[in-house]
């Protein structure tokens, strides 16, 4: 191996797997969206084509998480230097705050929709750094929507739950889409999605304008018109994904880099600026003294975030600001080591999401993620065309003057985010953890974990982790040492039941590049939280 840094190949933890080695590799949380990116790079695909290939698939066999009316992010290498793309979508045209008088922002339904955004990104990723044609990429989530898979056990969980909700059941077009029989599909049944695939092939043909300026488009402002939303043809017409320069934060001798806002990828940056303040490192890795300093500062840097990260242009500070040394260096001195705390916002002025990796042996890598929020989005389906609708308006406020109060055209704070690392100038690692606000705390715990404590991807994947949630509360995975548990227990720290099986820490992929791709190649986790799969050769 022509890296310089060395991982320890022997740590292992009760879920422990085997890192994948190869020149070429696509990592998601379904073996059969992996495959399909797979089949796309052994067709003379790149990595961008692999990861958009993969992505539709996904749209498909993990529904709960995701679908075609997703939003999505991505950063990627492509062999010289490094891209953001943000493909997130605005506030349909009416929503003025008057628009939600009186209420709160919705959870289910036209009031949580706001333009989606996967398919554009898509495109985007394609006509700038494609290979292959684009409606090749489409093929294999065309192929699967037709004939169908059988439902694996997680997503079956995950869908029988959603079944459940009245909130989701009553959505137009639901039912018709994902209650086949009446019911969430059993473990093993086959679920045909031929509608989603009438979608696909129009998407292909049209090199996603059916999606925007065609027949969709018409079909989903009827749909919106019908069933009493906001959303317009104009709306989606005037959409276009945004190419970003990523956010950069050293620690411990590399860089993590996110997409900047509206997305709420700077928690994990400064969560890791204010870990370089405490020595974390001086404690054993599965150590409460460790667990703690982290717990404490990820509370930190979500009070900053959810105060003032939102649209760019509705912020008050910059992420610059966010990001300084001597503030964030500030901020860490209030981690008290002995007791956990709630903490406020500080004063920065001066004066079921589902996430992929693909990397290739040309050394392009591609951190990609597209989510439809809480699980299965508005709830809303497209009939005769199997749009699942997201609800990330759900995550605007209403509260007057706050950066992310709702408005017109305006994107809404976002917590899906890709990550990437590099050392002095040149890509390490492509990867990303999904689950809301668990996805910067599971940055920060395996980052530390690889780079701090040595542990190789998988172990740093297969880890027990802890989850905040609000206050003093916090919860932490059954095979965390029973030790570790009660010490953060005396700390002070809330921790509900260890057992609970509904809380979700989050799933990751990671790739992690070893050298000369072509030569030495990459290694590459998935998380055994979901049925991922990392598939190579």
């Amino acid at each position: 191996m022509s890296t310089d840094f060395r991982f320890d190949w022997t740590a292992g933890y009760a879920s422990r797997r085997s890192p994948l080695f190869a020149r070429n590799i696509v990592s998601t949380s379904h073996p059969l969206a992996a495959q399909a990116g797979l089949r796309v790079m052994q067709a003379g695909g790149n990595a961008v084509d692999a990861a958009i290939a993969a992505a539709a698939c996904m749209t498909l066999v993990e529904p709960c998480s995701n679908g075609l009316g997703s939003d999505a992010f991505c950063i990627l290498w492509d062999g010289r230097q490094l891209y953001g793309l943000n493909a997130s979508g605005p506030a349909p045209a009416a929503w003025t705050p008057g628009f939600f008088e009186g209420r709160a922002m919705p959870r289910r339904g036209w009031g949580s929709v706001t333009v989606p955004g996967a398919v554009g990104g898509w495109v985007a990723l394609s006509e700038r750094f494609g290979r292959l044609p684009f409606a090749d990429l489409m093929q294999p989530a065309i192929e699967i929507a037709e004939r169908g898979y059988a439902v694996p056990p997680i997503v079956q969980g995950k869908w029988a739950m959603a079944a459940a909700l009245q909130e989701l059941t009553t959505q137009p077009g639901f039912a018709q889409a994902f209650l086949p029989h009446g019911c969430a599909p059993a473990v093993g049944e086959l679920f045909r999605f031929e509608a989603a695939a009438r979608s696909l092939k129009l998407i292909a043909a049209s090199r996603g304008e059916a999606f925007y300026r065609g027949e969709i488009a018409q079909a989903l402002a009827r749909f919106a018109r019908d069933t009493g939303g906001a959303l317009t043809e104009a709306d989606l017409a005037g959409y276009r994904p945004e190419w970003v320069t990523p956010l950069a934060k050293d620690f411990a001798g590399h860089t993590l880099h996110e997409i900047p806002p509206n997305g709420q990828g700077i928690a994990a940056q400064m969560a890791l600026g204010l870990l370089a303040h405490c020595d974390v490192a001086a404690h054993a890795v599965d150590s409460p003294e460790a667990q703690h300093l982290m717990i404490e500062a990820m509370k930190l840097a979500f009070a900053d975030v959810y105060r003032f990260v939102a649209e760019p242009a509705a912020m008050a500070v910059s992420p610059a600001q966010l990001l300084d040394d001597g503030y964030l260096a500030e901020r860490a001195k209030q981690i008290d080591p002995r007791r956990a705390q709630v903490f406020g916002a500080g004063n920065p002025v001066k004066g079921g999401t589902i996430y992929l990796t693909a990397a290739d042996e040309s050394g392009m890598m591609v951190s990609f993620i597209q989510s439809n929020y809480m699980g299965f989005g508005s709830g809303l389906v497209l009939p005769g065309y199997g749009v699942s609708l997201q609800n990330r308006g759900h995550c605007f406020t209403l509260e007057a003057g706050h950066p992310n109060q709702v408005a017109p055209g305006k994107r809404p704070f976002h917590t899906i985010i890709p990550a990437f690392l590099t050392k002095d100038g040149a890509p390490v690692m492509s990867f990303g953890v999904m689950g809301g606000n668990m996805q910067p705390q599971g940055h920060l715990q395996t980052l530390v974990r690889m780079l701090c404590y040595g542990q190789n991807p998988q172990a740093a994947c297969d880890a027990p982790r802890w989850r905040f949630n609000e206050g003093l509360s916090i919860n932490i995975e059954p095979h965390m040492p029973a030790a570790t548990i009660e010490a953060l227990r005396a700390r002070g720290h809330e921790i509900g039941d260890i057992h609970d099986s509904y809380q979700d820490f989050g799933a990751g992929q990671f790739i992690w590049r070893l050298g000369d791709p072509g030569v030495d190649g990459y290694v590459a986790a998935s998380d055994p939280r979901r049925d991922g799969a990392a598939v190579g050769w």
